[in-house]
């Protein structure tokens, strides 16, 4: 059944040599105040970078180039950063890497406000990349890394630098290693796909040759979690929890209690399971502990509760509920479902809400002018925004580790495909082609 389900993060080994590394780097790059590039807001100007031409020689030329088109290719698709085309440089070829071998002012002449220059070396099927970033203007060093991987990963040493940049620039986590997964029908059957960042190298996880639906990934990346409408015994229809294993190459059953077994979402330590069961009538939102499969209810109302997501630090949990009338956005504590607070009240219809990974931001999909456009809000239910309008249906918004991307849902174009698009609302782009209908996209965290 899982014949091709064959997904590891790609190997590759980052090493930091003492001779490279910058003592300052190490507590000022990361850190928000020494942020060289804000993200989250609408951007007229975008942050001019070069990247310098990788010296490389003989066999290593190939894997250089590839390399190169992937760094561009990854920060092009942070819609941050505009390249200095290569005519534009005015710097002697024979400059070397480091600060001492070139002059800064070759740079700031023609506006790079940060160059990247690196160096690449072949030894058998092992490549070594030596890669250095610098801000020009404030001529200084701000990432010094050397990155050793196989030749046939070339992309993964291009993704591993691009994400050491974006993360020395704007202190976010880089998230061009990382996965989406979401349901499509590509077979006539709803089936668990996966899919890089950008929508490439998409995969069919599952063959369950049902309805497998709503998929959601373990903190580490290393599980994913889905439900399926199964046959019990006497014919009964029931939607059962499943866990799909990357590691052991394996799925297993968490949960077949009677009724919705649904809308799962893993804790932030991966410990605890929230999800919409129904086994003792009404659903209701509770937290499944996937090692003792034992359930704890969280929710107690005559409505319905469904759609549970974590707040990044664990505390607390949002749900859609029914409770009041029209389904509306709730927030609780995780811990016993105490201190329930409704979040939204316009609309006929609030759906799958989901906490940004910075904690200052919930996402939402809202019935609204006849549709579903995607929305979102503060914490505490302030200051909504619309991010989505006059473009179809647009549903089940879920950000990215940095908290810089919303990935959803749209019939835009007819069929249901998995987009992206900035947290303002702009440079949407479409993600799924060719998989039929695809909903549900969940992004998963850098590989650790």
């Amino acid at each position: 059944m899982m014949s091709d389900m064959n997904f590891r993060h790609p190997t590759l080994i980052a090493t930091l040599s003492a001779l490279f590394l910058v003592p300052t780097w190490v507590s000022t790059a990361h850190s928000a105040d020494r942020q060289h590039i804000a993200v989250g807001t609408a951007k007229t100007k975008k942050t001019v970078i070069a990247l310098v031409p990788i010296k490389a020689e003989g066999a290593s030329s190939d894997s250089a180039r590839l390399i190169s088109e992937t760094f561009v290719n990854d920060l092009t698709f942070m819609d941050l950063f505009r390249f200095l085309e290569k005519p534009a440089f005015i710097e002697n070829p024979g400059a070397g890497i480091t600060s001492e071998a070139f002059r800064m002012s070759d740079w700031t002449s023609i506006g790079a406000e940060f160059i990247v220059k690196s160096a690449l070396v072949r030894e058998g099927n092992t490549l070594k990349l030596e890669a250095y970033l610098y801000d020009t203007f404030g001529n200084r060093q701000l990432v010094a890394k050397r990155y050793v991987g196989a030749v046939n990963d070339s992309k993964t040493v291009g993704h591993s630098l691009a994400n050491d940049v974006v993360h020395a620039l704007t202190g976010l986590p880089g998230i061009f290693m990382t996965k989406i997964a979401m349901s499509c029908d590509r077979n006539r059957k709803k089936e668990i796909y996966m899919m890089n960042f950008d929508g490439t190298e998409a995969k069919q996880l599952t063959r369950h040759n049902s309805i497998s639906f709503a998929p959601a990934w373990s903190p580490d990346g290393t599980k994913v979690a889905y439900s399926v409408y199964a046959k019990h015994r006497g014919n009964i229809r029931n939607i059962d929890l499943y866990e799909l294993d990357f590691a052991s190459n394996s799925i297993k059953l968490l949960s077949d209690r009677k009724g919705i077994n649904s809308g799962a979402a893993y804790s932030p330590d991966g410990s605890r399971i929230a999800l919409t069961m129904s086994f003792l009538g009404n659903p209701e939102v509770f937290v499944l502990n996937p090692s003792s499969q034992t359930a704890t209810r969280l929710t107690k109302s005559f409505g319905f509760d469904v759609d549970p997501s974590w707040s990044p630090d664990g505390k607390r949990l949002t749900f859609v509920s029914s409770r009041t009338g029209m389904p509306m956005v709730f927030s609780m504590s995780a811990t016993e479902g105490a201190d329930a607070q409704r979040l939204t009240y316009a609309g006929r219809y609030n759906a799958t809400p989901s906490w940004s990974p910075q904690n200052n931001k919930i996402g939402f999909a809202g019935w609204i002018d006849g549709k579903f456009d995607i929305f979102i809000m503060n914490p505490d239910g302030t200051t909504i925004e619309r991010l989505t309008k006059n473009q179809g249906n647009n549903e089940d918004p879920n950000f990215s580790p940095d908290g810089n991307f919303i990935t959803f849902s749209s019939n835009r174009t007819g069929q249901k495909n998995v987009y992206v698009m900035n947290i303002d609302g702009t440079f949407v782009k479409r993600l799924t082609y060719g998989l039929g209908n695809c909903v549900s996209p969940k992004w998963s965290n850098p590989p650790r």
